[in-house]
């Protein structure tokens, strides 16, 4: 695995939203978000844009929104 570079400031300290929408990523989404909150980038946060996943994917969205309340935040589409 690639070590991650420390940025430089005001960078390191910018706040950040990354969007993820998915669709069928239950197995995926927890890896991916595991590694976006590792990323040395306090102010990062992760919007999970479910979209009626069949496989569950809002449902382990909705757990990381609650193991990381501050970082993880998740919109579920219905159609």
């Amino acid at each position: 695995m690639i070590e991650p570079v420390q940025l430089p400031a005001p960078w390191r300290d910018a706040r950040l939203t990354v969007v993820v929408p998915t669709y069928n990523e239950a197995g995926n989404l927890p890896v991916l978000v595991e590694r976006l909150l590792a990323l040395p980038l306090p102010g990062l946060k992760v919007l999970v844009a479910d979209d009626n996943s069949p496989d569950g994917t809002g449902e382990v969205a909705d757990k990381l929104a609650i193991e990381h309340p501050d970082r993880v935040e998740v919109v579920h589409r219905a159609g």
